[in-house]
């Protein structure tokens, strides 16, 4: 028999157990919350989300037709909007990603450390 006649066999090699839940596809593993550094990184996103939705909004709401309209244009101007809001979140915060992250660093007794004018 030549090799293109031959059937179709599959092999299975062994992988590692994923840390996903069965059905969810949720990661189990919570040991990347317990990073101080990780919740601000969460936090410098969630920022920079929040202020492309914003500008996004202020884009919706036109004053007047535009002198050059196209998808193209739409395209750009989200990319644009994008990396303003990316750049405001990192330089000029609004700080509602650092509210964001003072609070859930409350629940979290291993991310606040005492600060020395402060009671323990």
């Amino acid at each position: 028999m030549s090799p293109l006649n031959a059937p179709a066999t599959l092999t299975t090699t062994p992988t590692a157990t994923p840390t996903t839940g069965p059905t969810t596809g949720i990661s189990t593993d919570t040991s990347r919350l317990k990073s101080k550094d990780n919740l601000d990184k969460a936090g410098e996103k969630f920022e920079a989300v929040f202020t492309g939705m914003m500008l996004k909004s202020m884009r919706q709401a036109k004053l007047a037709d535009p002198l050059f309209d196209s998808k193209a244009i739409d395209t750009f101007t989200d990319m644009q909007d994008g990396l303003v809001a990316k750049s405001m979140a990192e330089h000029t915060p609004l700080g509602i990603g650092k509210a964001m992250t003072d609070f859930l660093a409350k629940s979290q007794s291993d991310l606040n450390e005492p600060t020395a004018g402060s009671p323990p």
